[in-house]
């Protein structure tokens, strides 16, 4: 199946991670896998989760604002607390919280009704489940897993049968998904603890695609999967294929009351303009707390990343990849007819910005939003070796706080000189 256009066009969704751990503001589900609290304290945050002010309408409004064009919910995290009614057994905020409803048909609503794409996370294990811990890693999992939670201990051998009654419980639940929510996209996790063979990954990929041949996976259906997903940092290279930036306003991916250390919108703009510009989209996450609201600081600032991106948009949608590394120094994209580079540029530059290996003639340059026209020259070149090409720096008044962007066109399509110069 080919992977569908809307994903590499989407260029930012919103992550939300949303659960009982929101109660005490606990790491999800790995805060009593790594002892870091009692797992009988752990799960009585579901005493206190009960989404009082959830208003998913609020949310998409929120998102669409912002300019995202999908969002991805936690439908399950890896404590095995689903957010919807589940049939399968297992634990679910329906039966176990005062919430006590379905928190996904309205989220899927909401966004649909705003156009943004449907995303799920769902988490292949479920450190709960009482047949998960049966059989230990082998073949393709990144590791051995000796957790309490997720291996046999004390000598006791595999339960492949306990297993296989796992696998119906996983399957049974994805099921559920699809055949409600009907998602777009479905974000998978914790697949590092099993092997591919051992998910059956190939059979799950055949139940979902067999229900709806243009869900989007991510790359933790292992090789079943569409596009990657790094997390938190900027890859130095960009990953084959499409993919996305998994980045957190803050440290956290759910609410943490304790972590206060929110990242800049100047900072998740230079996040952002470094993902398109290598071709990636940013899914942003945000920690809503138990109640359902979505903390002011971070709604700040994907409201003024959101500001950014309206002033800059013909910079971002509609544009793939720009420039390769050390051709001009910032990000840039490039329009999908290949004659209009948009250069990025942090802070006033000098008296000029350099673009170097640019064999294509320049029409016109200037910047994004005031349309500022900027002067621009060549110097030096040899032979099939480009020279330097100057632009004015803008001034003061047009420089952006945040980036600056510069269009550039060209007199036909991008031609870029790659060599080593003569020998």
């Amino acid at each position: 199946m080919a992977m569908q256009p809307w994903f590499a066009e989407a260029k930012l969704g919103i992550f939300v991670h949303w659960g009982i751990y929101a109660v005490d503001g606990t790491a999800e589900s790995w805060a009593f896998y790594a002892g870091e609290v009692p797992h009988e304290q752990y799960m009585r945050q579901q005493d206190g989760f009960a989404g009082e002010n959830y208003d998913p309408k609020a949310w998409a409004d929120l998102f669409a604002r912002v300019g995202a064009r999908y969002a991805v919910l936690t439908a399950r995290h890896h404590d095995g607390i689903a957010l919807w009614d589940s049939a399968q057994g297992g634990r679910n905020v329906v039966e176990h919280t005062p919430a006590g409803r379905d928190l996904i048909g309205p989220y899927a609503q909401a966004l649909r009704e705003r156009g943004l794409k449907v995303g799920l996370y769902y988490s292949h294990s479920d450190w709960n489940h009482p047949d998960y811990p049966s059989v230990r890693s082998q073949g393709e999992a990144q590791h051995v897993n000796d957790s309490q939670w997720v291996a046999p201990q004390d000598g006791r051998p595999d339960d492949p049968q306990a297993w296989t009654r796992y696998l119906s419980y996983r399957d049974g639940q994805v099921g559920e998904l699809i055949d409600r929510y009907r998602p777009d996209l479905l974000w998978f996790d914790g697949e590092w603890e099993r092997s591919e063979q051992q998910w059956r990954m190939r059979e799950l990929s055949e139940q979902i695609l067999a229900a709806n041949p243009e869900t989007v996976l991510n790359a933790r259906m292992m090789s079943y999967g569409d596009y990657a997903t790094p997390e938190q940092g900027i890859p130095m290279q960009s990953p084959d294929g499409p993919w996305e930036l998994c980045l957190t306003v803050n440290d956290s991916w759910g609410y943490r009351h304790s972590d206060t250390n929110q990242k800049s919108v100047g900072q998740l703009v230079r996040y952002f303009t470094e993902t398109i510009g290598m071709g990636g989209n940013l899914l942003l996450d945000v920690g809503p707390r138990a109640d359902g609201t979505i903390p002011a600081e971070q709604v700040e600032r994907l409201e003024g990343l959101g500001a950014w991106i309206a002033r800059h948009e013909p910079a971002v949608f509609g544009t793939v990849a720009g420039l390769p590394a050390g051709h001009h120094y910032g990000p840039s994209t490039l329009s999908a007819d290949r004659r209009t580079l948009y250069l990025v540029c942090f802070g006033a530059p000098g008296e000029t910005i350099a673009l170097k290996g640019l064999r294509t003639p320049i029409k016109r340059a200037y910047v994004l939003g005031s349309g500022a026209e900027l002067g621009h020259r060549v110097t030096g070149g040899l032979g099939e070796v480009p020279g330097v090409t100057w632009l004015d720096a803008p001034a003061a008044a047009d420089l952006d706080p945040h980036a600056t962007v510069v269009a550039v066109e060209l007199d036909g399509e991008l031609d870029l000189y790659r060599g080593k110069g003569r020998d």
